[in-house]
């Protein structure tokens, strides 16, 4: 089924069936099919609150959890749409604060699809048209979108006139999508993502961006142009400092001393201070400085690096033993994970990757914190071999300590039986970090 849907409840269901059936079964970049099929549904996306639309090879899910906390710590309310979902589809449309019900989804999906006959819509293009339905229709304050693929032709970016539009951190990911050549564009890998992720940027709009190398920094800059928009680029514009107790963030407007993020890793004090400037450098909404202070702390993200919940998962380790669970899946995710790691003892690692995934380049920059290595499939979709990952890790990191399982209980069932006592880390996919959840008896809300 695309993009690994389901649900429980049978109306719901009945609907992800029909779009699987309908649809193309891939993703299908490109703006034609969502401006027909939302114009054929009254333009819904020209009726939302205000709009902060994220982008981002790596942290814009995180961005726009700090978003949502500090929007709701000013008393406000806030729509959210992210992706992908984890255990249920509900996941990806929060309504003013709540996940969106089984009734009201499956009357939305229904919705949608009744009108998109012959349009030959992606699954993604549905779900963000229902999004958008659902948004127009519900009071809220503010509309918070998370892109799906790259920005210039992700379905989101039909979205005309954002409050605030960013940028999180950039690298290379999704190459099938967004390395083809192109006329006019850049040919440089992280440049030609920066011009993709550049595409959400709109005239009027300010765009609040990440530090980037000069090269990118200038094709962000250049895209910013042709649209009409202002960059506001960190190191310039704005800037953000951490220490052992606090973050220190600077912009024109003067200086916040903000407490550290809750969410674990050093990367997510860089995430949550991209949100307080998005927040201050737009005029829609009024978010106090205590409201972005509180959002630190009350700020939390499925699958970011948090440790599992008491569960039947969690304690297949021997006792005091921690087991962490990250969705990340590329070199840079790779980076940040080694980051959040420092000065941690080494763990048993169990990891899943979708085969279009870059292994080793995830892998590489935390090895040396990997005290066995347990490879595992990824149910549903398309992944790198167990045999082949363990042999890859031993021949291109040197990583002698090596198991390859056929599934998570397995690998956690082979740590407990035959490695010495360590934490544990499962990572490498969302789409395994969601089979994690669920088999520990966790649900996102």
């Amino acid at each position: 089924m695309p993009d690994h849907a389901h649900s429980s409840d049978p109306a719901v269901q009945a609907q992800l069936d029909r779009l699987a059936m309908l649809s193309p079964g891939r993703d299908i970049l490109g703006l034609d099919r969502i401006t027909e099929l939302c114009a054929r549904l009254g333009n819904p996306q020209d009726k939302l609150p205000p709009v902060l639309h994220v982008a981002g090879t790596n942290g814009k899910g995180s961005t726009c959890a700090f978003l949502r906390a500090a929007i709701e710590a000013a008393g406000l309310t806030a729509h959210v749409y992210s992706s992908p979902h984890l255990v249920r589809f509900n996941e990806r449309i929060r309504l003013s604060g709540s996940l969106i019900d089984d009734a009201l989804l499956a009357a939305l999906l229904g919705e949608v699809l009744d009108v998109a006959e012959g349009l030959e819509a992606s699954f993604f293009e549905v779900t963000t048209a229902a999004a958008f339905l659902a948004f127009a229709r519900t009071p809220a304050d503010a509309c918070i979108v998370e892109v799906g693929l790259g920005g210039r032709l992700d379905a989101t970016n039909i979205i005309a006139h954002p409050a605030v539009c960013g940028i999180a951190s950039l690298g290379i990911d999704h190459e099938a999508f967004l390395l083809a050549p192109e006329d006019n564009v850049p040919t440089a890998p992280l440049d030609r993502i920066a011009f993709e992720k550049a595409g959400i940027a709109k005239a009027g709009a300010p765009l609040v961006t990440q530090a980037y190398p000069s090269s990118v920094r200038a094709e962000v800059a250049k895209q910013a142009a042709k649209a009409g928009a202002m960059v506001i680029d960190r190191g310039d514009a704005w800037d953000a400092t951490t220490d052992d107790s606090d973050v220190h963030y600077r912009d024109a407007r003067g200086t916040l001393r903000l407490p550290l993020p809750a969410m674990t890793g050093s990367h997510q004090a860089d995430n949550a201070a991209l949100a307080v400037a998005m927040l201050r450098h737009q005029a829609m909404l009024a978010i106090p400085e205590s409201a972005l202070a509180e959002a630190m702390t009350r700020a939390h993200w499925p699958a970011r690096l948090p440790r599992l919940d008491a569960g039947p998962l969690a304690a297949m380790l021997p006792p005091g033993a921690a087991l962490w669970l990250d969705g990340g899946h590329n070199p840079d995710a790779g980076a940040a994970l080694a980051k959040a790691l420092a000065g941690r003892p080494s763990l048993h690692v169990i990891c899943g990757l979708l085969a279009n995934k870059d292994a080793t380049g995830f892998l590489r920059p935390f090895a040396d914190k990997i005290a066995s290595f347990q490879a595992v499939p990824i149910p549903g979709h398309e992944h790198h071999d167990p045999l082949d990952l363990c042999r890859r890790v031993q021949s291109e990191l040197a990583i002698a300590d090596v198991q390859p399982c056929d599934n998570v209980v397995a690998a956690l069932s082979f740590v407990r039986g035959h490695r010495g006592p360590a934490d544990g880390l499962i990572c490498g996919s969302l789409y395994l970090a969601g089979e994690v959840l669920r088999a520990n008896g966790q649900s996102p809300d």
